[in-house]
C-alpha cells in the first residue's frame, strides 16, 4: 500500500539533510510542510531548500506563492491530496516533512470544513485589530461564541481574528463548525518525530541565526520593507529586522530577540506534537544519520506489514 512518510520535528533540528537523504535512497519526491517556505522571496529567513537540495531532490511547495496570496491550512489539505493522488500512481512512498504543525495535521488527520474567509471580511477584522488591540475583539468573541471563548489561547491573535471572522461571515459560532473528525486516508501514514536535548536544539536554533545574518537577513528584508504588513511576513526573523529597519531596536538587541523568539516557538511545536502518540521519535543527539535512515526502514517494514 502506498504510504506518506512524515518527518518532523521543531525547527532547527535537522529535517532537511534527513529527508534529502531519505528522499534520495528511495527515489521519492519531498512535500514541503513548513507555511512560510511556501511563500517566494524569503528564502533566508525562512531557511528554506536551497538550489542544491532543489536540484538533489524534487521538492513541493517550495516557493510557490506570491507573498501578497493568502493561503491556509485548509487549503494546504487538499492541494497536497490532489497531489499525493498523482505522486502515488509513480512512487510506493512520498515524504512530507517540515515544522508546521496545522499544515501536517491537516493532511495526517484532516481538519474541519471551516469556509474561506472572504477578503472584506479579513480586511474589516484586520484593520479593527490594528486600531483597537485583541481586549474589545476577545470581549466580542466572548458574545458571539463563548463556548470557543473559553479555550482560546487569549494570546493568539491570529485565532481570536479568525473564529470572530467565521461568526461574520456565517453567522454561526467558530464552534459549530470544529468536530476534531479523523479523516480516514486512502494511504498509509507512518510519522517520525526527530527531537534533541534542549540545550543542543537551543545551540543549533542560536547557530543558525547567526548565519542567517551573514547570509544577508537583513537585506532581504530591507528589499520588501514595503510589504511588512502582509501575513506572510508577519513571523520570526522578519518582525524583528522591521524593528530594525524602522529603528525601534538595535541590530544586536533584534538578533537576541529573533534567537529567544525562535526558541518559543520551538518549544511550542514540541508541546504539540508530543501530544501526537503516532510519532516514532529519532534521536538525533545519540544516533548518526545512518543509523536514523536505518530506525525509519525497520519501523517502516513492520508497520507496514502490521498494516496488511
Amino acid at each position: 500500500m502506498n504510504t506518506l512518510v512524515v518527518l518532523l520535528g521543531p525547527t532547527g533540528v535537522g529535517k532537511t539533510e534527513l529527508s534529502l537523504r531519505l528522499a534520495e535512497r528511495w527515489g521519492c519526491p519531498i512535500i514541503n510542510a513548513d507555511s512560510r517556505q511556501i511563500y517566494q522571496d524569503i528564502e533566508i529567513g525562512t531557511a528554506a531548500p536551497t538550489r542544491a537540495d532543489l536540484e538533489r531532490v524534487k521538492h513541493y511547495f517550495v516557493h510557490t506563492l506570491r507573498l501578497d496570496e493568502y493561503y491556509s491550512a485548509a487549503e494546504y489539505e487538499k492541494d497536497v491530496l490532489q497531489l499525493l493522488d498523482q505522486l502515488f500512481q509513480e512512487h510506493e512512498k512520498v515524504i512530507l516533512s517540515g515544522g508546521s504543525m496545522m499544515y501536517i495535521d491537516a493532511v495526517t488527520k484532516g481538519i474541519d470544513d471551516i469556509p474561506t474567509v472572504d477578503d472584506e471580511t479579513r480586511t474589516m477584522l484586520k484593520e479593527r485589530f490594528e486600531e483597537e488591540g485583541l481586549e474589545p475583539l476577545l470581549a466580542e468573541l466572548k458574545v458571539l461564541d463563548p463556548q470557543y471563548y473559553e479555550i482560546v489561547d487569549k494570546h493568539n491573535h491570529k485565532r481570536v481574528v479568525h473564529a470572530l471572522e467565521i461568526c461574520y461571515m456565517t453567522g454561526k459560532t467558530y464552534t459549530s463548525f470544529r468536530t476534531n473528525t479523523l479523516k480516514k486516508r486512502p494511504f498509509n501514514i507512518v510519522k517520525f518525530g526527530l527531537r534533541r536535548e534542549r540545550e543542543n536544539l537551543f545551540a543549533r536554533i542560536n547557530m543558525r541565526v547567526e548565519q542567517m545574518m551573514r547570509d544577508g537577513l537583513l537585506e532581504e528584508v530591507r528589499s520588501m520593507e514595503h510589504l511588512k504588513a502582509l501575513n506572510s511576513l508577519n513571523t520570526v526573523g522578519y518582525k524583528e529586522m522591521f524593528k530594525v529597519l524602522e529603528s525601534e531596536w538595535q541590530l544586536p538587541m533584534a538578533v537576541e530577540r529573533m534567537k529567544k523568539n525562535t526558541r518559543v516557538y520551538a518549544k511550542k511545536q514540541m508541546t504539540w506534537f508530543k501530544h501526537d502518540e503516532e510519532i516514532h521519535w529519532l534521536d538525533a543527539d545519540k544516533h548518526t544519520a545512518d543509523e536514523m535512515l536505518k530506525q525509519i526502514t525497520d519501523t517502516l517494514l513492520n508497520t507496514v506489514h502490521n498494516n496488511s
